[in-house]
This record gives C-alpha cells, sequence and structure tokens, in this order.
C-alpha cells in the first residue's frame, strides 16, 4: 500500500520532518499551549517567552509532525551521552503532540521516525524519562516496545505532591 493511502474516513497521517530554525515560533507556540503538570516539571511559561531553540537545543535534535500545514508535534533526539561507549544509544527528550491531534497517532508516527532516524545513525537502542503520573504517555510508550528500566521515586515534587521519574527504553534491533 502507498505510503501516501488514506482509508477514507480517516484523517492523513502526520509527515515528519526535521525542524528548520524557523520552526522556532510554531513550536514555541505549541509548548505553550501544550504545558500541563502531567508531564512538565517545568513551570508554566509566562511572557516574556524564551526563544525555542538556544545553544543547547538546536533544529536538528527535532523532528516534527505536521498536518494540514500546521505544527502538530515534535520529539527532542540526542545522544544520550557524550561518551564514546555510549553512542550506540539515543534518548528522547521531549515529545509533544497539540491537544487537538491527540489520538490521531501523531505520537506513534513520531516515535517512528525517531527509530528509523537513531538506526540511521548507528544506535541499537533508546531511552526516555517520563513522569510517573503520566498514564497515557507511558502506554503510548510500553505499547511500542518500552520497558520501565528504573524508577527515581519522588524525584519531583509537583504541586506539593512527589512524582516519579520512570525511565524507560528498547532495544531497536527488532524492527
Amino acid at each position: 500500500m502507498p505510503e501516501s493511502y488514506t482509508e477514507p474516513g480517516r484523517p492523513a497521517p502526520p509527515l515528519i520532518r526535521p525542524a528548520r530554525r524557523s520552526d522556532g515560533e510554531a513550536l514555541g507556540v505549541l509548548t505553550r499551549d501544550a504545558w500541563s503538570p502531567l508531564h512538565s516539571v517545568q513551570p508554566r511559561p509566562v511572557p516574556p517567552y524564551e526563544p525555542f531553540f538556544d545553544e543547547r537545543h538546536e533544529p536538528a535534535d527535532y523532528l516534527l509532525a505536521e498536518a494540514g500545514g500546521e505544527v502538530v508535534g515534535f520529539l527532542r533526539l540526542v545522544p544520550a551521552t557524550s561518551l564514546a561507549c555510549n553512542s550506540h544509544v539515543r534518548q528522547i527528550q521531549g515529545l509533544e503532540v497539540a491537544e487537538a491531534a491527540r489520538g490521531r497517532g501523531v505520537g506513534r508516527a513520531l516515535l517512528h521516525a525517531a527509530y528509523d532516524v537513531s538506526r540511521g545513525q548507528g544506535a541499537t537502542r533508546i531511552t526516555l524519562r517520563v513522569l510517573g503520573h503520566n498514564a497515557p504517555a507511558r502506554a503510548l510508550y510500553a505499547a511500542e516496545g518500552f520497558a520501565v528500566e528504573g524508577v527515581l521515586p519522588g524525584e519531583f515534587l509537583l504541586d506539593g505532591a512527589p512524582v516519579d521519574d520512570v525511565l524507560m527504553g528498547r532495544t531497536l534491533l527488532d524492527r
């Protein structure tokens, strides 16, 4: 079946592409609109807003999802560390999907693109961290073959309540 085929009545799959510096404003808006204590350990952003991209967050680190010409999600993918002995591991350091696009396969499409990019870079493993109370994200990651590999109990205090930091990972050799 061609990649562009869409079943009648189903939305077209999102276009996944590398981010460009010119996407910074749209990604900043998405991040601010999607902010939630369910997935963020940072306070809600307030003006004046910092630029989305900076010296630690370059466009080359991001995959972007578009649907209908609009930015609907992104994923940040980086080497887990700078160590040569760890160069086979990539780490997802953020995945966000616009509220209106949730449940439409955007997150899954971004994950699949991350697997492909990671394999192309020679990686054989991919990891991430997710807040313990973020059940929707944890369910998606588990369905995608990620396993819980560690838990840092009460690692964050959010609104005065302890929240676990859950470490998850999976191999890239089985797909």
